[in-house]
């Protein structure tokens, strides 16, 4: 047995935030980091309960006429802001729950993210982003642990919320495979750009990865109280089963510098 990362606490402390395109190109990029292992639980889920959540000037993003939001689980690794490694906010996990937008840019659909909770264990972090890329982060203990042998792996993500912890853990193929073209799982991984609302303007960013690779999800266990982590309007999923569970290799990525769309 290979042990990948150990399941260890890592406690909130007080610079760096998150989200997507096809070019990797780290020049002039606010933040450059690696996203890896990202557990993905999808839920089918009535449009109108995200509509307040939606920012102006961008519609719901359906797949197959289907409502998402995804509660999403990974690592950022070798993380710089700017080009620089701030110490100890290099390695981190994030947990967020998001759903699926697309914005119609003069003529050209862009297809993005909003996301209703990014939670980090660091706390500056949470300021860069929320003051900065207007998101909604919110600073946690959180723990991880990744484990494989010659069969399968186990990806773990862990974060408390008062004195509970919540757990995230998937079992799943040891080998990679390509993301089928025209899938749900290409629907969830393929989108590009954050948005998030800032008054009566939109704040839009680019985050930048090539198209990313599978592992074939076994087994998952989710033991998240969402009324408790996300509010009561989405305490409901905690009686929904994800319509799929995928688990995503990841790769290096950009985060681009913001800018505000005010029609």
């Amino acid at each position: 047995m290979k042990i990948l990362g150990t399941f260890q606490k890592v406690k909130p402390t007080s610079n760096t935030p998150s989200v997507f395109h096809n070019k990797y190109d780290s020049n002039m990029s606010f933040l450059n980091a690696e996203w890896r292992k990202l557990a993905l639980a999808n839920y089918k889920v009535d449009p109108e309960i995200l509509t307040e959540y939606v920012p102006k000037y961008t519609e719901l993003d359906l797949w197959k006429g289907d409502c998402y939001v995804s509660l999403v689980g990974f690592m950022f690794l070798n993380t710089k802001l700017l080009g620089i490694k701030v110490p100890f906010h290099i390695n981190f996990e994030e947990v967020n729950l998001r759903f699926y937008v697309r914005y119609n840019d003069d003529g050209k659909w862009k297809w993005g993210v909003v996301f209703v909770k990014e939670i980090v264990p660091k706390s500056a972090i949470t300021f860069v982003a929320n003051t900065i890329y207007k998101e909604n982060y919110a600073t946690y203990p959180m723990r991880h642990s990744w484990v494989e042998n010659e069969a399968s792996r186990e990806i773990k993500y862990a974060w408390k919320v008062g004195s509970q912890w919540q757990i995230f853990h998937l079992d799943a193929a040891i080998n990679t495979s390509e993301i089928e073209e025209g899938s749900e799982c290409e629907f969830i991984t393929e989108h590009y750009w954050g948005y998030a609302q800032h008054g009566s303007k939109t704040v839009e960013y680019e985050v930048t990865h090539p198209r990313w690779k599978q592992y074939v999800v076994n087994d998952y266990k989710i033991e998240v109280d969402f009324g408790a982590v996300y509010g009561s309007k989405f305490a409901f999923l905690n009686n929904q089963t994800p319509s799929s569970v995928h688990l995503a290799e990841g790769s290096e990525i950009t985060v681009e510098s913001r800018r505000f769309i005010d029609q």
